[in-house]
């Protein structure tokens, strides 16, 4: 029970860690580069804050992919298959977007010190490899929010067949991810294919299960597992 216990507590902790460190990378440096006028020359005259957002997005990115690896002990028990799942979609694949993503930034990094040091000429090379590097971001974000809900449906669905923690938190888990999966579908077959936030619309559909995650983070701190529960676990 000790174990289980110190699971919940990191389990908790990895799920802060990477919510936040996502958060900051996107409001504090990338996002405000890439709108800014002079792109993409802002890009190398902010090399430090551009390095930092790539940073946070690994940081953010190798908690969450940890979170189902120190869970499988316990979901095993219950479906051994979406157990092993989890670890793949939130795991193995959630963690490969974010490196697809950090590398689409870093290379984009490299084209803009290039760009500045050719004299910022006004030539279509640059600009249609900036576009691709950009083009290569944008969608690995989508995979990986379409890896990363369909991971949250496997892991609120075993919490919900397991009473480990309330059934109104995990089902909560599981309508978000459904929602959270529609909306990079729906992006995907939209012809101005707008980022996945707020501010277009769409992102509205993944705030339910961003919510979820941090009021279910917090609880697994405070509270933990349902005791009862996992003792009584079944063992097949």
């Amino acid at each position: 029970m000790n174990t289980y216990r110190k699971t919940s507590i990191i389990v908790g902790i990895l799920f802060i860690i990477g919510t936040v460190a996502g958060v900051l990378s996107g409001i504090l440096f990338t996002l405000p580069i890439l709108s800014a006028p002079d792109y993409p020359i802002s890009v190398a005259e902010n090399e430090t804050k551009w390095m930092m957002g790539a940073l946070l997005v690994l940081v953010m990115g190798f908690p969450l992919a940890m979170v189902p690896v120190l869970l499988y002990p316990i979901y095993k028990k219950y479906n051994e298959a979406l157990a092993l799942g989890a670890v793949v979609f939130r795991g193995v694949l959630e963690a490969v977007c974010y490196i697809a993503i950090v590398i689409c930034w870093l290379s984009l990094l490299l084209l803009s010190q290039e760009f500045v040091k050719a004299g910022a000429p006004d030539d279509s090379y640059f600009q249609t490899m900036g576009t691709l590097l950009l083009g290569g971001a944008y969608w690995s974000e989508h995979i990986l929010a379409i890896v990363f809900s369909i991971g949250a449906l496997m892991i609120y669905y075993l919490f919900y067949k397991s009473r480990l923690v309330p059934r109104w938190l995990s089902g909560w888990g599981f309508v978000g991810g459904l929602l959270y999966l529609a909306a990079p579908l729906i992006n995907l077959f939209n012809p101005q294919h707008p980022p996945l936030s707020v501010e277009s619309g769409v992102g509205m559909l993944m705030i339910p299960l961003a919510i979820q995650e941090m009021v279910f983070a917090i609880w697994l701190i405070v509270k933990g597992f349902n005791s009862d529960v996992t003792v009584t676990a079944p063992t097949k």
